[in-house]
């Protein structure tokens, strides 16, 4: 005679319809007080018997609700769907194209309670042969928010991924800076774009793209004071950025810059056609004070502004693929350092909290040869 279960160790019996042993368990009650049952199945009765004692296991260390088929591909999507709460927009839709790009369909079909530090070791290896370190820990850390939430909702016992270190991926792609002869042919080739304004800007007075693009007019004086002692020339107030939340990278970033003659002249160039192409769009224009802003006064987003720009450089004689706009900030730096100006000023000049950065960001567009020493020994010896 089959001994009985006692109560609590759950079920056994065979299902003619799966051809497979069952093992069931109540491991509690709903609010609703409905019974909370999980199954396991197996081919044998010892291997049923083996999945009802994991699921008991499970049962005595917290992980009740777990169900045994919950994938990572799951746990990325409601981390994507319920993990972001309160970013933008534009960070989800970034987290969502590297976990569907990379993550899903790699890991995806992996159950969750069956991925080990190996199955992680062995993916990010293989992204580390193809992307940047700086994507490959993006990677790590999306998959590593996506474990710890399910582990945090009892579908997972430990988070494998903390267990695994981020391997070294591919060099990115190095910035670099115009020339002088560079810079002036790009200014040169500009000038019949309606992106003119925004490259003289970007080039000659060191602001972000993510500072330059929601720049408004409130943020513009194109006349400054004259009259004043000393004169105050015109200038934009540096205050924005296209961040979360709209804030500048840092709070030294927040700055107000003077504005060269040239760059003077471009914005009340540009004033005056994006004052004729508001009266062309009629109703259709958006008040919005962008300084760089579409046909209709929207703004521009990154990849507007790449696609105009790409066709200045090809304008200017240099390869498209070469240059993007953020390298006119390196370019500004790199002119600057050539000048002699020094690299508290630039640092300053580029909102920077100190000089540290400035020489660990910008060290190949920093003139690289100390003058001081030189000079000395010159006048030491009177040569």
């Amino acid at each position: 005679m089959t001994k009985r279960r006692s109560r609590g160790d759950g079920g056994l019996y065979w299902d003619k319809s799966r051809q497979r042993w069952i093992a069931s368990v109540t491991i509690g009650y709903t609010p609703a007080e409905k019974r909370i049952v999980r199954r396991g199945s197996g081919v044998t009765k010892t291997e049923a018997k083996d999945k009802l004692k994991e699921i008991l296991r499970d049962h005595e260390d917290g992980l009740a609700i777990a169900p045994h088929g919950y994938t990572v591909a799951e746990a990325v999507e409601d981390w994507l769907a319920y993990g972001l709460t309160g970013r933008s927009a534009n960070t989800i839709e970034k987290y969502g194209y590297l976990c569907r790009g990379h993550i899903i369909p790699d890991l995806g079909a992996r159950k969750l309670r069956e991925l080990s530090a190996s199955d992680v070791d062995r993916w990010q290896l293989d992204k580390a042969t193809i992307l940047s370190t700086s994507t490959v820990r993006r990677l790590h850390e999306c998959l590593d928010r996506a474990v710890n939430r399910a582990m945090a909702r009892d579908k997972v016992k430990r988070n494998v991924v903390e267990l695994c270190g981020v391997p070294k991926g591919q060099e990115g792609r190095p910035s670099k800076s115009l020339t002088l002869e560079q810079a002036k042919a790009l200014l040169d080739a500009a000038e019949d774009s309606p992106l003119y304004a925004y490259v003289v800007i970007s080039l000659l007075t060191g602001v972000r793209t993510e500072e330059i693009r929601p720049l408004t007019w409130d943020h513009v004086d194109l006349d400054g004071q004259p009259d004043a002692d000393p004169p105050v020339p015109p200038s934009v107030q540096v205050w924005r950025s296209v961040r979360d939340g709209g804030d500048t990278k840092t709070k030294k970033s927040r700055r107000t810059l003077a504005l060269p003659l040239r760059g003077a002249n471009a914005l009340r160039q540009h004033h005056k056609a994006q004052g004729e192409a508001q009266e062309q769009a009629g109703k259709k224009w958006q008040a919005t004070g962008i300084v760089f802003s579409s046909s209709v006064g929207t703004a521009l987003d990154a990849a507007n502004v790449r696609r105009m720009f790409r066709r200045v450089v090809k304008a200017a004689g240099l390869d498209p693929a070469d240059w993007t706009p953020r390298e006119l900030r390196h370019s500004f730096v790199s002119l600057l350092s050539a000048g002699g100006v020094s690299l508290e000023d630039i640092a300053e000049l580029c909102g920077h909290a100190g000089t540290r950065v400035t020489e660990a960001v910008y060290r190949h567009q920093l003139r690289p040869v100390l003058l001081n020493g030189a000079t000395a020994m010159d006048r030491i010896f009177d040569t």
